[in-house]
């Protein structure tokens, strides 16, 4: 399917995003940005900043929808024993758990990279 073979806009469902061709307002492309997809490499890093020195987590470009984000953050929380929550698309996890979170990831299918330091 060629660029102009594409489905832009539907009259049942309004505007369309280019990659997945589900309506613009339940697209579940990369970062829920329609028209944006990502490289489909999964980031995992540690961040302290902003929170008064503590190592958080943070798993990024998933492009997986809230809910799904939700129940795979739930999932990845009980594998590392700690608390996170689910914010801006990504994931964050309370401590330093990057070696635990790639082995978990690639094991669950994903293409992992360690990012920052």
């Amino acid at each position: 399917m060629t660029g102009k073979d594409r489905i832009v806009c539907s009259t049942d469902i309004g505007r369309c995003c280019p990659n997945c061709l589900r309506a613009v307002g339940e697209c579940v492309c990369r970062n829920e940005t329609p028209g944006k997809v990502g490289d489909g490499i999964v980031r995992v890093s540690r961040e302290t900043q902003g929170r008064k020195g503590k190592a958080v987590t943070v798993i990024s470009g998933l492009g997986l929808a809230t809910a799904q984000l939700e129940a795979l953050a739930t999932q990845l929380k009980k594998r590392c024993g700690s608390g996170g929550t689910v914010d801006e698309n990504r994931i964050e996890i309370q401590g330093d758990h990057r070696d635990t979170l790639l082995s978990e990831l690639t094991r669950r299918g994903w293409t992992v990279k360690r990012a920052g330091g």
